[in-house]
């Protein structure tokens, strides 16, 4: 049996890393509520969403069940002294978030799920990433090219904001949304591995 995978996620970056990786897929989206639990640590938290979407997935798709096809899910959460940031609402919401950036360090993790058929996986990864100071017109510049939306913690560190970033700790692809040696430590035990 050679098991398939489904990625429970839109997002562009996830698609680009596991192509980049030789991992064939499909795009199945799914839509849970990403609240963001004041009172989980951030592995936690991002281990739950991640399950969450994969197990939406998985039982959305029109082979639900189907042991052949491998659900995906993962979910990135940037943390700055406790804080969980998610993606921001809009423009004002991204500047402020990236005030709050500015010279800090913050802690970027990643929960990786997988669902096939009543199987589940999940663990996530944590990076430390320093943010260099940078003043409010850098911040307007940056918001303006409309990157900061859609992202957590309203920065995409293999993209623009990759500017406002002085070196990250750990894995850098886990900074971008998905973490590599965790994603395809968990896959291998599925039975998806690379091309």
């Amino acid at each position: 049996m050679s098991a398939r995978l489904v990625l429970a996620s839109s997002s562009p970056r996830r698609t680009e890393l596991l192509a980049r990786w030789g991992l064939a897929h499909e795009v199945a989206p799914a839509d849970v509520d990403e609240h963001l639990d004041p009172d989980l640590d951030a592995p936690e938290l991002t281990r739950r969403l991640a399950l969450a979407k994969a197990l939406a997935a998985s039982r959305a798709h029109p082979r639900s069940g189907d042991p052949e096809l491998v659900f995906l899910g993962a979910d990135t959460v940037v943390t700055r002294d406790g804080l969980h940031l998610g993606k921001p609402v809009d423009a004002v919401d991204a500047a402020r978030m990236l005030r709050g950036l500015s010279g800090r360090i913050v802690e970027v993790a990643t929960g990786v799920a997988l669902v096939r058929g009543d199987e589940t996986l999940a663990d996530a990864a944590v990076s430390r990433v320093h943010m260099r100071p940078f003043d409010d017109a850098e911040i307007a510049a940056y918001v303006a090219g409309g990157e900061p939306l859609g992202k957590a913690g309203a920065f995409a560190i293999q993209g623009e904001g990759g500017a406002l970033v002085a070196r990250c700790e750990g894995s850098f692809s886990n900074v971008v949304g998905l973490p590599r040696s965790l994603t395809l430590a968990l896959l291998e035990r599925f039975g998806v591995r690379p091309r």
